[in-house]
């Protein structure tokens, strides 16, 4: 049993292995939002919802204006003159709906185009920092619980991207 042993321990060598996994986190939304490039894109989406929402608001207060006039004078006119009108009101808020939904829909396609603009710029700069600074992974922070905030890399990552891009076409 005991030669068996020697044999056992001589055959397979025991070695230490001293690796360093490093490991770090982002916070994709706060570069986003907070960067000079996702600054800009959402000063470009609130002036386009803005001046989409002044737009439909105004479209509405006729729409309401049209609505109250219609029912003041629901008892003076005839009922098949007032149905004619409120089969157009009807068409009229149906479009309306169709229209702001349209614009809602764009203003959403723009942000979700604009945001992968960004996204390209952003992944070469944390494939860079990644491989310089030999990092093994990088989670995403909304997947974190806890962390060391020294593990946090989204300020540097702002800089170098901040120092690279200026600003992008929307």
């Amino acid at each position: 049993m005991k030669i068996y042993l020697i044999i056992l321990i001589f055959f397979f060598k025991f070695s230490n292995v001293f690796a360093e996994t490093k490991i770090v986190y982002i916070d994709i939304n706060f570069i986003l939002n907070n960067s000079i490039v996702g600054k800009s894109l959402n000063q470009y989406l609130k002036s386009f919802e803005d001046k989409h929402l002044k737009k439909f608001n105004e479209i509405e207060e006729k729409l309401l204006l049209k609505e109250n006039n219609l029912i003041s004078k629901k008892n003076i006119i005839e009922v098949t003159e007032y149905n004619k009108n409120f089969d157009q009101l009807k068409k009229e808020v149906k479009n309306y709906r169709v229209e702001r939904k349209k614009s809602n829909d764009q203003i959403n396609k723009i942000k979700i185009e604009s945001t992968k603009k960004i996204l390209t710029f952003l992944n070469p700069i944390v494939t860079n920092y990644v491989e310089e600074n030999s990092i093994s992974v990088v989670l995403p922070k909304k997947n974190i619980i806890v962390g060391k905030k020294k593990l946090d890399i989204t300020n540097i990552i702002i800089n170098i991207l901040n120092d690279n891009v200026k600003t992008i076409d929307f």
